[in-house]
């Protein structure tokens, strides 16, 4: 939600001065591909506008507005290879503008507006007449500098050439009592039991798939925690759910007010724990849970519970993250991981990396998005941002690899779903990338991102082929769907799959502005990702449009519980990767009187994947007789080939060997079984 800093709350309450602000340039510029940026500059700004906590921004006398003209003129075609950026930043931190831009018919088509400094939006370089729209939300006296700038868009990299991945969706049950109010949906994977944990508002869902049936079926098991402790009752904002997959314990907690009602559980919601007291104090807004192993050489676990469990969540002016030395028992004293001179107060999802490191992703910091790490068990952090990036309205995500590679999936300030790689714990970034441009995706919301070995990783999102302001209740009328791009090469390239091609999740807008929404929050600000013991994806969802939405009706404002779980491609875990297997049977002669015989024999594909472009060698007493190349053998199949063999002046015993791939061109699960033998007594 958005939240108004308390010094502003101060200015509210009295009298504020008239306002005294002066534009310092002309109130209007322009931009061309021979004048690629203009800037001004106005202030200072003395009364706070903040009406755009109860929706758009309100501009007059009592609030005020500050406005600048825009032309641009560009070539045709430029926008293939460009962008329009525009920057506002101001000098104190702890201020706050809002910037929005409006084409020539008064309709918002971008807009920034959260506590980062500077606030970015990049758009489409169409030519024609915009109105740069600055509210001073909390200006504290400051004055602001704005910036329209023509960019070029650095080149994207090939898409990855491996096949996309499919899903199955799985929605819950009618009997689940929180079924349709999934908002902020949370999910995770107990490697243990294998048993995937749901979270829906106060209830938590333990969930198994049928594997064996030919359409894998889920059951849903009702495994809330029902303890006064452990449930805000009818009250909640933020439930989040996470399972340590290694050790099998799952934390529920409710965030109500400044308290968090925590709970954990280490039998998949059998029964429940609580944490002692009341819970965590907290902050205010955006808690988040995560836990893996501790730094090494420090303190560790003070119980038998070996792992590191952090609780974390914005407050007015900063972050907070709080370490359980003992499972999730109790806490300690929450330690500030940044202020809003550093960043935006509104953060994503912690992480625990294999070497202990803790990562903690925000979407504005100083105009980037970022990470802020801790590398000794949450006692000191630090900011390290992605400078290829721009901020976003959606929090980022990250995925940690098997070695510590992390994945930050974002969402930019062009709308777009962008991915890039670190190796040194964020210090340094490679591989950003747009992952949705093969497929046209314009918009998107809710990045959530997982890794598995540690050059894979896939990135869910929701996302529309619709360009324009997303968020515009009356004129945006873009379909929505859920994505998951996947990488398999480190982050170098990714493919991408349209996860619900027959079922969007949204019918027009989606608002990500908190308590300043109509109806369109229904899917409220995240969605999660985990995945299962052989590295298949699964994504939590809200299903925004049900019933006759689904098939083309109005919008139904739904947050059905959902699971979109991945049915084919290749998984995150190379270890499960499909194969084929190539198994002949023995050799069969067809011995001709006039020696124009032929050799044949049955190749079946014994494993789980298509073996194409195959090889079959036929040998005489160790001497080629001929190579047969059948058509593509799938998985569980087999085909019958056969070589013409020449039996003129043969006489006697003859051994006959068939090979499979005889120059293991073919990945299979095992290469003991590609040869077979028989032997043939020629007359």
């Amino acid at each position: 939600m958005r939240i108004v800093p308390l010094l502003m709350l101060a200015m509210i309450g009295c009298h504020a001065p008239e306002d005294t602000s002066t534009a310092d340039q002309a109130v209007s510029g322009s931009v061309s591909d021979g004048n690629p940026s203009t800037t001004w500059s106005a202030g200072p700004f003395l009364v706070p506008n903040p009406t755009a906590t109860a929706g758009p921004p309100l501009c007059g006398a009592a609030t005020p507005c500050d406005e600048y003209a825009l032309a641009v003129s560009t070539p045709p075609g430029y926008g293939d290879t460009h962008a329009l950026r525009i920057t506002v930043q101001w000098a104190l931190g702890a201020a706050d503008f809002d910037l929005y831009v409006l084409d020539a018919a008064g309709n918002v088509i971008a807009d920034a507006a959260s506590s980062s400094d500077p606030e970015v939006v990049q758009l489409p370089p169409t030519s024609g007449s915009y109105v740069v729209r600055v509210i001073p939300f909390a200006p504290l006296g400051q004055s602001y500098t704005g910036t329209a700038s023509l960019v070029a868009r650095p080149a994207n990299p090939p898409p990855s050439t491996e096949p996309p991945a499919t899903y199955s969706a799985h929605a819950a049950p009618e009997t689940a009592g929180y079924a349709h109010e999934a908002g902020e949906p949370s999910i995770g994977y107990n490697a243990v039991t294998g048993a995937t944990l749901f979270q829906a508002l106060h209830g938590t869902y333990r969930v198994t798939f049928d594997d064996a049936a030919a359409t894998p079926a889920a059951s849903w098991i009702d495994a809330s925690a029902t303890l006064p402790k452990c449930t805000a009752g009818v009250a909640s904002l933020d439930p989040i759910l996470f399972t340590d997959r290694t050790t099998g314990r799952t934390f529920e907690s409710q965030l109500a007010g400044k308290a968090s009602l925590t709970c954990f559980s280490s039998d998949d919601g059998a029964s429940w724990t609580p944490t002692v007291e009341t819970g965590i104090d907290s902050g205010v807004d955006h808690q988040t849970i995560g836990g893996g192993p501790f730094a090494p050489g420090l303190i560790g676990p003070l119980t038998s519970y070996p792992h590191a469990v952090y609780y974390c969540s914005q407050d007015i002016a900063e972050a907070q993250c709080a370490l359980s030395r003992d499972g999730g028992l109790t806490f300690g004293l929450a330690v500030p991981i940044y202020s809003l001179l550093d960043c935006g107060g509104l953060h994503g999802h912690v992480k625990v990396a294999p070497d202990g490191t803790v990562y903690v992703p925000n979407k504005g910091c100083n105009g980037n998005q970022a990470v802020v790490a801790s590398e000794d068990n949450g006692t000191t952090w630090q900011v390290r941002r992605n400078p290829a990036s721009t901020p976003g309205d959606s929090d980022p995500a990250i995925g940690i690899g098997a070695a510590g590679t992390i994945y930050l999936g974002y969402h930019d300030s062009s709308g777009a779903p962008r991915a890039a790689v670190s190796r040194d714990k964020g210090r340094t970034w490679q591989h950003d990338q747009n992952v949705g441009a093969a497929l046209g995706i314009a918009n998107i919301v809710f990045p959530a991102v997982v890794a598995g070995d540690d050059d894979r990783a896939a990135f869910a999102f929701l996302g529309t082929t619709t360009p324009g302001n997303y968020q515009d209740a009356e004129s945006f009328h873009g379909v929505w769907h859920l994505y998951v791009a996947t990488t398999y090469d480190g982050g170098l390239s990714w493919v991408t799959a349209d996860a619900t091609p027959d079922d969007p999740v949204q019918r027009g807008s989606i608002c990500t502005g908190g308590t300043t929404c109509g109806e369109d929050r229904n899917l409220l600000d995240f969605m999660d990702v985990t995945i299962d013991g052989r590295g298949r994806v699964l994504v939590g969802y809200a299903d925004g449009c049900t019933g006759a939405c689904a098939t083309g009706g109005p919008q139904s404002f739904d947050a059905l519980a959902s699971i979109a779980r991945q049915r084919t491609g290749r998984t995150l875990y190379a270890a499960y990767d499909p194969f084929a297997n190539l198994a002949p049977e023995v050799p069969a002669a067809a011995v001709a009187g006039n020696g124009a015989s032929s050799l044949s024999a049955v190749v079946r594909n014994t494993g789980n994947a298509a073996a194409a472009a195959l090889t079959v060698r036929f040998l005489d007493n160790g001497q080629l007789v001929g190579d047969a190349v059948p058509a593509t053998i799938a998985a569980g199949a087999s085909a019958t080939v056969t070589v013409p063999w020449s039996t003129r002046k043969k006489h006697g015993s003859r051994t006959i060997t068939v090979i499979a791939d005889p120059v293991n061109q073919i990945r299979e699960l095992s290469e003991a079984d590609n040869t077979s033998t028989a032997v043939v007594v020629l007359p």
